[in-house]
């Protein structure tokens, strides 16, 4: 079981101790009150996203197969180890995906039951698939990320500035972005010669704090220059309608600012500069997977440790070099 899969199932586990029965569930509007249930129990609300997104492809898919509408009361075992079979065999998708769609299963399952929606829970013995073992994530090449900074510093409306340090601090801390989102002015420091972020919204409501480092520290510098009235507790980076930043508008603007600076090697998201940024530090820091794992705000080692995994280039590399390959 993946590393993000583990981390879902111990907030599912936490939340099912949370949640307490309640008069009222047993309405129509049930998947509200599943995702109010998850989003009062502390889950960010990204993973209470993500959770209902996964939950509705299944009830689609069990609509589908039912011949009409599918409902909570009568879901068995039967259907969830269906529903994986068709995941595996018809979707096919990847094994890291279908065992969180699963666990999105798991966690409502386990919510149905405490309210009295299901007399059992039909999801508990079905178990997740083994994983193969993952290689390195992909990262951005040096002539990728300078091209990317290139026209992030030449985007117009005024938004140079803005681009170009939204671009430094991703790739500078590697923060994901939905702590980059919940940023604000108060959690930045700046020094002649130090700086740092706080993070206050991290992964499991763990707070760290990050350093900044030169190239950082001079864009956010310049930045906030063009913002001097700016409250500590003002969004750190205003969106072009002056709002907080979403994660898609984050998404939109990397994707927008790849095109332009036309890298097609690979899809340029927030999570590909946060590789970016953990590949670079290991390469530049050889071994030093807890000072990563700190940075990155990783509770295992085992998930920094994907970093270390050859990637496919690598192992394509050393396959030609074979003494064997020699009829190519």
């Amino acid at each position: 079981m993946g590393a993000e899969t583990q981390f879902r199932q111990k907030q599912c586990v936490d939340v099912g101790r949370r949640i307490r029965r309640k008069r009222g569930s047993r309405g129509e509007d049930w998947q509200a009150q599943f995702a109010a249930d998850l989003a009062n129990a502390g889950l960010a609300p990204l993973t209470v996203r993500a959770y209902r997104h996964d939950v509705g492809l299944f009830l689609k898919w069990l609509a589908a197969i039912k011949g009409g509408e599918a409902k909570l009361a009568d879901l068995t075992t039967a259907d969830v180890l269906s529903y994986r079979q068709h995941l595996v065999n018809v979707a096919r998708l990847r094994a890291s995906t279908i065992n969180q769609r699963l666990q999105a299963l798991r966690c409502l399952c386990r919510w149905a039951e405490r309210q009295g929606l299901l007399k059992a829970d039909p999801a508990a013995g079905v178990k997740a698939l083994r994983l193969s073992k993952r290689r390195q994530p992909a990262g951005l090449t040096e002539p990728e990320v300078h091209g990317l900074l290139r026209v992030a510093g030449e985007s117009k409306r005024g938004q140079a500035k803005r681009n170009y340090a939204l671009l430094q601090v991703l790739l500078q801390t590697g923060l994901r972005v939905s702590e980059f989102t919940g940023l604000t002015v108060g959690d930045v420091q700046l020094r002649d010669r130090s700086g740092q972020v706080r993070v206050r919204q991290g992964k499991g409501n763990q707070e760290r704090e990050v350093p900044l480092n030169a190239s950082a520290r001079r864009a956010l510098r310049a930045y906030l220059q063009l913002r001097p009235e700016a409250r500590p507790e003002a969004p750190l980076f205003l969106s072009d309608r002056h709002r907080a930043f979403s994660p898609r508008a984050v998404q939109t603007l990397l994707q927008r600012l790849a095109r332009r600076a036309k890298i097609t090697r690979l899809r340029v998201t927030p999570h590909r500069l946060r590789h970016t940024f953990a590949l670079n530090y290991l390469h530049q820091n050889p071994g030093k997977l807890v000072q990563l794992a700190n940075l990155l705000g990783h509770e295992s080692l085992d998930t920094t440790a994907i970093y270390t995994q050859p990637s496919a280039e690598e192992l394509a590399e050393d396959l030609e070099r074979s003494r064997l390959n020699v009829y190519g």
